[in-house]
């Protein structure tokens, strides 16, 4: 996986398998105990941005934050990421538990200049075509389709935040219940943190009570704030607030290679995942049900 995903991971309901014997208690406890969980304000690595954490949330380094997604969650490896924000120590493997994947895209200063011009159903429309047509190629390759049902929460952006968050609804399989995909970009100076929440369709109410505190999480440090942008030495982006809900800016850099690697991890689980649906891309993070110890490194 790529590192422009940043993903609030919501565990599916359903009942968690109790654990098997005191042995796989002991696992699970030494893994949690090998993580290191930090508070307080966390200078993001790379200097770019800053998360001021609440109390009652933690950070994990990208290290631990890798060792979380593959070896408790099941992702495939190379993962990217700035970190992870959680609540307690017992939320990695808890089965209601949510965790927040920080990553950056440094594709260069989105202009904004489309963001209240966009016809939104228009987009939608386009995007599901685009979902439905790389379906043949999963479905070839052995994978079960993704179907972007809809809006769960229509695009909205703040001018003055220069913050960007909507929902999307996605089923996967047969998977009987639907996954919910809040997306938000902050965008900055050269590039965009991205923060995806993920849960399922019945916990959106929930995810959007969190989502303000989320966003008043993290912040582009001084020298990386998108009013800090110089026409005159920065890049600029060759997409727009647009494309960056399709998920074009992503297929762009490459990032579709990844689908087969990413796609293959979704059998025989219940997943959760990030999508980002454009030019037939899809990046995925996913996560079994509940584990009650993580799985061998």
């Amino acid at each position: 996986m790529h590192g422009r995903i940043l993903a609030l991971l919501g565990a599916l309901a359903g009942a968690v398998p109790m654990v098997a014997g005191a042995q796989e208690q002991m696992t699970a406890e030494a893994f949690l105990a090998s993580l290191e969980f930090r508070s307080g304000s966390i200078t993001l690595p790379g200097g770019i941005a800053t998360v001021t954490l609440p109390e009652g949330y933690h950070y994990l380094s990208p290290e631990d934050t890798e060792r979380v997604l593959v070896t408790a969650w099941g992702n495939p490896p190379g993962n990217e990421t700035l970190g992870m924000i959680l609540g307690g120590p017992g939320d990695v493997l808890a089965e209601d538990a949510w965790a927040v994947v920080i990553a950056y895209e440094e594709d260069g200063h989105v202009s904004d200049a489309d963001a209240h011009r966009i016809d939104y159903a228009e987009l939608l429309a386009a995007m599901r075509a685009t979902s439905r047509a790389s379906n043949e190629a999963r479905i070839a390759a052995g994978y079960q389709e993704v179907e972007l049902v809809g809006w769960a929460a229509e695009p909205r952006y703040d001018d003055s935040d220069k913050k960007l968050y909507w929902a999307k609804e996605l089923r996967f399989g047969d998977i009987p219940v639907n996954t919910l995909n809040y997306n938000v970009r902050v965008l900055g100076r050269e590039g965009v943190l991205v923060l995806n929440a993920i849960a399922t369709v019945p916990q959106l109410r929930e995810i959007e009570i969190v989502i303000p505190a989320v966003l008043a999480m993290t912040e582009f440090n001084p020298g990386y704030r998108y009013t800090d942008f110089d026409a005159s030495v920065d890049r600029v982006a060759a997409y727009g607030i647009g494309a960056l809900i399709a998920g074009e800016g992503a297929a762009e850099t490459g990032a579709f290679a990844k689908l087969t690697a990413a796609l293959a991890a979704l059998e025989n689980f219940w997943v959760v995942a990030v999508i980002a649906i454009g030019a037939g891309l899809a990046g995925v993070f996913h996560r079994a049900r509940a584990k009650a110890s993580p799985a061998p490194s």
